[in-house]
Parts: C-alpha cells; structure tokens; sequence
C-alpha cells in the first residue's frame, strides 16, 4: 500500500495537479469570464433572485407534482449541493491548509471566483444537451455535450467524440468510487477521533466495521430510490445540515474574533510566500498554496469536474439558463461561505491558542484532528458533539449524491438497450466500496480520488472551452427573450425537444 501510495501522490504532485492542470482549470474558468464577459459578476443578483430568495419565499408553500421523471430545481440544486457541500468544506480545508498552508484558502478563493462562471457554464451546457430516453427518463452530464456538443470536421467529414465522452464516464464512475471511498474514511476518522481519544487499535476496528456497516446499509436503501429519492432526502437534509454548521462556525469564530484579522493576514502572507519550504525552490510556498488551494478547492465545489451538472439535469427546469444559476449560487455557497467559515474557525483557534509563531502544522496530528481541535478548544464537549453531527452528515449527502453521478456515467457508457442492468452493477460496486474506503488509510484514499478527479476533469475541460460560444448565445437567447424580444428559444441542441419546450414555454406564460 505504502508503495502504491508513493507512486499516485508522485504522479498527482507532478503530473495531474501540477501546472498543466492548474492552468487549465484557471485558463477554463478565464476564457469563460472573458467570453461571458463576466456572467458570474454581471448575473450574481440575478442567480440570488432567481434561485435561492424565491425557494426560501416558497417554504411550506404545496408544490405541484411532476411529470415523475424530473425533480424539482431545488431538489436538483440539493442533490447537486449534496456532492459538493462535504468533507471536502471541512477535512478538505484542514488539508489544504497543512500541506500548502494558510494561503491555500486564498488560492481556494480564486479558483472558486472563476469556478462560478465554469459552473454556471456546465449546467447551461448539461441542460441543452441531455436526452430524454423511450421511458421518459432524463440523461444528462458532461458525456452528452461531449459527445453530441463537439463534432469537429476533420479530412472533410465530420467526426464524432463520443470516445471521448466515454473517457470522462470511466473516469466519472472511478472517481465516485473514490468521493464514496473519502467520505467513509473521514465518518471513520471523524468517529474514532472522539470516541477513542486513546488510540485503541480494537476499539478503531470496531468503529470502523460499524460504520462501514451503516454506511453501507443506509446508502442502499436511498440510492436505490434513484434521483427522486436522492433529491427528497438532500431537500431536507441539506438546509438543516448547512444551516446548523454556519452557526456553530459563527460561534467559534465570534468567541476568537479578535484572532480574525490575524487570520485573513496569515491567508494573505501565505499565498504569496516566496520562501524555500523544505529545501525546495525560492517559490516553492507559493506553488505549494496554489497546488493544494486548487486541488482541495475543486474537490469541494467541483467546478470543473462536470460531475454536479449530473444532478442538474434531472431538473424540470426548462431554461438552460435558470439552472445554470443555481450553478453559481451552489459554488457561491460551498467555497466562499462554507469554506471561509471552516478555514476561519481553524485559523481563529489556532491564532487563539498559539499565536502567529508556531506552525500550524504541529497545531494538531492529522486532517480531522485540525478540525476537530478547532472545535473543541473553543466550544469544549459541545463542539466535540457538533463536530461528530456535522461531519458524518456531510459526508453521507455526498455519498449518495455521487453514487448517482457514477451510475448515470456507468448508464451511458453502456447504453441505453443496458442502462438499467449497469446502473444496479454500479451501484452494488459502489456501495461494496464504501465498506474498503471505511477501514482504509485516509492518505492513500485521498490520494486515489486526488487522482480520479484530475483525469475526470480533462475531457470536460476541453468541452467548456470549445462550447463556450454556445454557452455565450444560449444567455444571450435567454436575457433577449426576457427582454422581450421576438427570438427563437435555444432550450435543447434537438429540433423536436426544443419546439416540445418552447411550446411548453409558451402555454405557462399564457396561463
């Protein structure tokens, strides 16, 4: 394990999440700023307005069913929150800032600003291009705007990348494999660090067997419900659970306010620190901050990996736009709120308690222990409790969020004559997994996904940059028609769905 361990964290440190791979996520995200002239700006109010202020309005209100096949907005926006809002805003944070340092979360912060317009673009795209099959099922993600979006003629005929949406869906279903995998790790962790506080190794087993247990048990009786169950339970578990872990935040960080400015300058310096960290090269700071704000930063908002927009598009939302919004707010939310609070009730504690001089990497042995120690150095027992709520909820929403991404990767690669035979495969792979993930070393499975998430985002990277004119004239089509003019709507990339759409449209407007 050690050996295989050396040889992923070598290829993710100098191949995948080295400079190539940060400058075309950067590059993605700035291209598509560029050429949107920055929608995530332009259209911020707009994405508030139109997502989450009329769903708060619209609580306890009695919504009108569905056709059965589609979800809800919300419901889509939740299973999408779901995969995004994880470990990766708590235990994701804590490692950023350990291995790159505080100014990994400023790094985190940039790659977030650009990753909302990467975001908003993929569900623009996710929503044009999905399918509906013979059951009436919706079909959507990276691989059907890969396949059916990008068709380059080459030699004077006119070539088809369907191998290539076939690449991103191996690389969607091993990549869930190891979100699934890192979740269960960090329940273990999170479990074994308050509950066995002296290190037993039985007593770890036996935490560790039982949660895998029910881990296990409980992500198969939900995903078995597919995207409709999936979307109930993240509607009403995902608001409470936010909602609880920015409260007790804003308690640990009102309690050490007065370390706050020394936590924002920390960030600050640290990002831009040229010193030679560890015999390593003058910059070697800087790169460090940069590698692990970006890595950490898209394993927690996605924006980039195309893996959210799966949720998405099982939407009944007709506007490709008025999803790609809700695209915005959801890495609005994850990164720069549930991020920057986490970053601060760490970086706040630690100033508390040590000051500015002493290394944060010796504040505390371990990812979830940073965390952790955060939590119960400022609030005692009670955030030991709230630690051991908050952690394992966010991890299990994202659990089976993404059980749904690799299954809907494993449908489309096999087609639509064995979607259903492999999506059950999957699924029962999947939920297998979960128990090794519980009881593995947390480096090694954090590694792996490191890995799986680097190789998922390539093929969708090139698909936003060559679709990112389409991106431009379906939001132009959009905010024209909503100016009032006569144009015809760009709702899907299929003739006989988009006149079935428009009409749709056009009989709710009349009503």
């Amino acid at each position: 394990m050690e050996a295989v361990l050396k040889v992923i964290t070598f290829i993710n440190d100098n191949i995948l999440w080295g400079i190539p791979l940060i400058v075309a996520l950067l590059g993605t995200g700035i291209i598509i700023t560029v050429r949107s002239r920055a929608v995530q700006v332009r259209k911020f109010g707009d994405s508030l307005n139109s997502t989450i202020v009329p769903t708060v309005k619209s609580i306890g209100k009695k919504r009108e069913k569905g056709d059965g096949k589609t979800i809800s907005p919300f419901e889509a926006f939740s299973a999408a929150i779901s995969g995004t809002v994880g470990t990766g805003n708590i235990v994701g944070v804590a490692s950023a800032i350990i291995s790159g340092g505080p100014g990994a979360v400023f790094w985190m912060w940039v790659s977030a600003f650009f990753g909302l317009a990467t975001n908003y673009s993929e569900n623009v795209l996710g929503l044009y291009y999905r399918k509906k099959d013979k059951d009436g099922v919706i079909h959507g993600g990276p691989m059907y705007y890969i396949e059916n979006g990008l068709k380059p003629k080459l030699f004077g005929k006119v070539r088809s990348l369907k191998w290539l949406g076939m690449v991103f869906a191996v690389c969607c279903m091993l990549a869930a494999s190891g979100m699934g995998m890192v979740q269960a790790n960090n329940i273990t962790g999170t479990l074994q660090s308050t509950v066995n506080s002296a290190g037993n190794d039985t007593t770890n087993l036996i935490i560790g067997i039982c949660v895998a247990v029910a881990v296990v048990t409980l992500t198969a009786l939900i995903v078995i419900g597919g995207i409709k169950r999936i979307g109930k339970v993240a509607s009403m578990v995902v608001p409470f659970m936010s909602l609880f872990f920015i409260i007790v935040a804003l308690i640990i960080i009102f309690i050490n306010v007065t370390a706050v400015p020394a936590a924002f300058a920390m960030i600050f310096k640290s990002a831009f620190s040229f010193k030679a960290v560890g015999g390593g090269f003058l910059g070697y700071g800087i790169m460090m901050a940069m590698r692990y704000g970006f890595a950490r930063g898209i394993f927690s908002n996605e924006a980039g990996l195309g893996s959210s927009v799966i949720a998405h598009c099982a939407s009944e939302t007709k506007e490709p736009v008025k999803q790609g919004l809700w695209g915005i707010f959801e890495v609005f939310f994850d990164t720069f709120i549930i991020c920057t609070l986490t970053a601060l009730t760490i970086l706040t504690a630690y100033i508390s308690e040590n000051g500015t001089g002493a290394d944060i990497m010796t504040f505390a042995d371990g990812k979830n222990a940073l965390s952790l120690k955060a939590f119960i150095d400022t609030l005692g027992a009670f955030g030991s409790v709230a630690f051991s709520i908050i952690l394992p909820v966010f991890a299990f929403t994202t659990i089976i969020a993404w059980s749904y991404y690799g299954e809907k990767a494993a449908q489309y690669l096999f087609g639509e004559k064995h979607s259903k035979l492999a999506g059950t495969v999957f699924k029962v792979v999947y939920v297998a997994t979960l128990a090794f993930g519980a009881m593995t070393a947390s480096d090694f499975i954090w590694a792996l996904d490191d890995m799986f998430n680097a190789l998922m985002a390539l093929p969708n990277l090139i698909a936003l940059i060559l679709l990112s004119g389409t991106v431009v004239k379906i939001t132009r089509n959009y905010y024209d028609r909503k100016k009032g003019l006569d144009v015809e709507p760009m709702l899907s990339a299929y003739p006989e769905a988009n006149a079935e759409l428009a009409a749709a449209i056009k009989a709710e407007n009349e009503e």
